[in-house]
């Protein structure tokens, strides 16, 4: 741009937009002219531009020099800018200071009558909340929020939880929706979701228990066993997440019913989703994995057992090498059999029962009884995700900081994450999880508990000392304003 005189504001201290967000923004476009100070259509120039540009870089790719922002903000504003450059010679002399003293007098002149309106002004006199906007962008505090006993329980919404989400969305504050809920694809979960609470989310905010599981694209072309869910739709989200061989129990209990006599009374309900096995036979599985609660602990406890006991994985046989002294773990799992995948710890869950009700956890533990009976104390070894592992905070962390990228694209926009808050209902998944989690990019987290959910308590120190929350709150709306408050943004959320 030509080089011009210094514009008569020093700076824009702060734009109010209450559908986009109440930060302090620095806006950096060219005015060209100003025919008056008091008219402003100088700086409306300034601020369209610097919003044109803003978007232009928003869409460059990560490594990608500006040029092409920049070309793209010349083309369109410099016609408009240099048709405007001769317009300050029409005003009068003393709106428009041509020297350097004449532009100091100026200056200092607008400084004190933007003082003296300041001191008259009654909004400046309240200490309000309005008028102490911090100086941290919104875009610092950031939420993960379980579903289940904070946002509904039992699909009924909970009271704030609608406003707490718009706010954040209103104010372009990041957030995913963070369950060891499943059983469904995530497409589904998040138009339930969405058509109960009434806004609109997007899939890429949602981790359920399972979705990690995604990743495992070495066993992406094997044969898998999927337990637990409603009918087909957990092996429907494993064929989604790119597994070609998937089999149920109850595709194995349809083609042989001798395998757990005891389910005969529910064949019909099997049969009318189950698949045929594929076509090799003897049935030779890879891997074992439990996405959702299992609805028939029996069926699937039993063929969990002879799959891990069993030669190299083919149903129907038992490895010689079981109970072997000689060989680690007494033989146990040492013969290729298929290793077992949990995707939620979880041992209650919140209902609309007035008490919390098993879970996949439970399940866990039945499991690893009856294989400590079986095996005489062998150990079961098996990969465990869902809060409050490790592997899956860190696998909710990238796709939060994929989130934001989304959000804040542009260069300067994305420093790394300060701090992450989780809101939660559990203290041994949710609150655990996060006290306990060890970020890898070096983020700060702090874990509020909400009571709507399975905590039923009344002081946040009940819990033990590694599930305590940071803060005990009602819901999550309260939540949402701990957070914001706690790192001194400050804003309403409407109620609903």
């Amino acid at each position: 741009m030509p080089e011009s005189p210094d514009f008569y504001f020093q700076s824009l201290q702060q734009i109010r937009m209450p559908y986009w967000h109440t930060s302090r923004v620095i806006c950096m476009g060219d005015a060209a002219f100003c025919p008056t100070p008091l008219a402003g259509m100088g700086a409306s120039l300034a601020l369209m531009s610097a919003y044109y540009l803003a978007g232009e870089m928003s869409t460059l790719k990560d490594g990608e020099h500006p040029q092409r922002a920049f070309a793209a903000y010349e083309s369109v504003f410099r016609p408009i800018v240099n048709s405007h450059l001769p317009d300050p010679s029409s005003g009068p002399k003393l709106l428009h200071p041509a020297g350097r003293v004449h532009r100091w007098v100026f200056q200092r002149l607008i400084t004190v009558v933007a003082w003296i309106v300041g001191r008259m002004s009654p909004a400046d006199k309240k200490n309000t909340a309005e008028n102490r906007q911090p100086t941290l962008m919104p875009y610092a505090a950031f939420e993960k929020m379980a579903i289940d006993g904070v946002l509904l329980r039992s699909s009924t919404p909970i009271p704030s939880a609608r406003s707490a989400l718009l706010h954040l969305q209103s104010q372009r504050i990041p957030f995913i929706l963070l369950t060891n809920g499943g059983g469904k694809t995530e497409a589904e979960r998040i138009t339930d979701l969405s058509n109960k609470l009434d806004i609109e989310l997007d899939t890429s905010l949602l981790v359920q228990s399972h979705t990690p599981f995604a990743e495992l694209t070495h066993l992406h072309s094997k044969t898998v066993l999927v337990a637990g869910g409603d009918g087909s739709k957990c092996a429907d989200v494993a064929r989604s997440y790119g597994f070609d061989n998937v089999v149920t129990p109850g595709d194995i209990l349809t083609a042989h019913p001798e395998i757990w006599p005891f389910a005969r009374n529910f064949l019909d309900y099997y049969s009318s989703f189950a698949r045929p096995l594929p076509s090799a036979d003897p049935l030779k599985v890879d891997a074992i994995f439990v996405y959702n609660d299992p609805r028939d602990w029996g069926l699937d406890s039993t063929i969990l057992l002879d799959l891990l006991l069993s030669s190299k994985g083919v149903l129907g046989t038992l490895s010689p090498k079981n109970g072997d002294a000689s060989l680690p773990n007494n033989g146990y799992l040492q013969d290729s059999q298929p290793h077992l995948y949990y995707s939620n710890p979880d041992l209650w869950w919140a209902s609309a029962h007035p008490l919390p009700r098993l879970g996949q956890g439970g399940f866990q533990h039945a499991f690893a009884g009856l294989w400590d009976k079986v095996t005489s104390g062998a150990e079961l070894a098996h990969t465990l995700i869902g809060k409050p592992s490790q592997a899956t905070y860190e696998f909710a962390e990238r796709r939060l900081r994929a989130h934001r990228k989304t959000l804040f694209g542009a260069p300067g926009l994305n420093n790394p994450l300060s701090r992450v808050y989780m809101v939660g209902d559990n203290p041994e998944s949710d609150i655990r999880g996060a006290n306990a989690y060890d970020s890898p990019y070096g983020s700060q987290w702090r874990s509020l508990l909400v009571k709507t959910g399975v905590f039923s308590g009344s002081h946040g120190d009940e819990a033990p000392e590694y599930a305590r929350p940071d803060a005990l709150v009602q819901n999550v709306g309260e939540a949402v304003k701990w957070a914001l408050s706690d790192c001194g943004w400050e804003s309403k959320i409407e109620k609903e």
